[in-house]
C-alpha cells in the first residue's frame, strides 16, 4: 500500500505530463520548472502593484504604443493562431518573452479567474506611483527573470 503522499505525487506528475502534451509546437523558449516559478512570482507581484497587462488585445496594444516590459505567453493555447503574432511583435520591439506551460497557472499568478493567453509585465504602474521599496523589489525580480530568459534565448538561436 502506498501512502497518501505517493498518490498525490503520482497525480501531480500526471498533471504535469498532460500540461506538456498540450503544449503548442511553437512554444519556444519554454520556461523550466524553476524559471516558471520565478516568472509566476514576478507576475503575481506585478498584478498586486497594477503593473500588468492581461490578454492578447491589451498586450498587443501596449507593445504597439511602445511600452516596454516582459511578455509571458501560455504554451497550451488552442487554436495557436490566437498568439502566433505576439512573439514577432515582441522581437520587433526588443521585448523579452517566454512561454510557460499552462494558461491556467498564468491566470492564477495574474490574479484572474479566467485562463489568460499572455501578460505583459512592466516595472511602472499604469496609474499612480509605487513606493520606493516596492519598485526596487519588482525591478530586482524583473531583472533576474529577464537575464535568465536572455540566457535561454541566446542558447536557442
Amino acid at each position: 500500500m502506498g501512502s497518501d503522499s505517493e498518490v498525490e505525487k503520482s497525480v501531480q506528475k500526471e498533471k504535469e505530463r498532460k500540461k506538456l502534451l498540450a503544449l503548442a509546437p511553437i512554444a519556444k523558449p519554454l520556461a523550466g520548472k524553476k524559471l516558471s516559478k520565478r516568472t509566476f512570482k514576478l507576475v503575481r507581484r506585478a498584478a498586486e502593484h497594477k503593473c500588468l497587462k492581461r490578454g492578447v488585445k491589451e498586450v498587443v496594444k501596449s507593445i504597439r504604443r511602445g511600452q516596454k516590459g516582459l511578455c509571458v505567453i501560455a504554451g497550451n493555447i488552442s487554436p495557436i493562431d490566437v498568439i502566433t503574432h505576439v512573439p514577432i511583435l515582441c522581437e520587433e520591439a526588443d521585448i523579452p518573452y517566454i512561454y510557460v506551460p499552462s494558461k491556467e497557472d498564468l491566470a492564477n499568478a495574474g490574479a484572474t479567474k479566467r485562463p489568460t493567453c499572455c501578460v505583459l509585465v512592466s516595472t511602472k504602474p499604469t496609474k499612480g506611483e509605487l513606493r520606493q521599496e516596492d519598485q526596487e523589489k519588482l525591478k530586482e525580480d524583473y531583472d533576474q527573470v529577464v537575464s535568465e530568459i536572455r540566457e535561454i534565448t541566446a542558447s536557442l538561436f
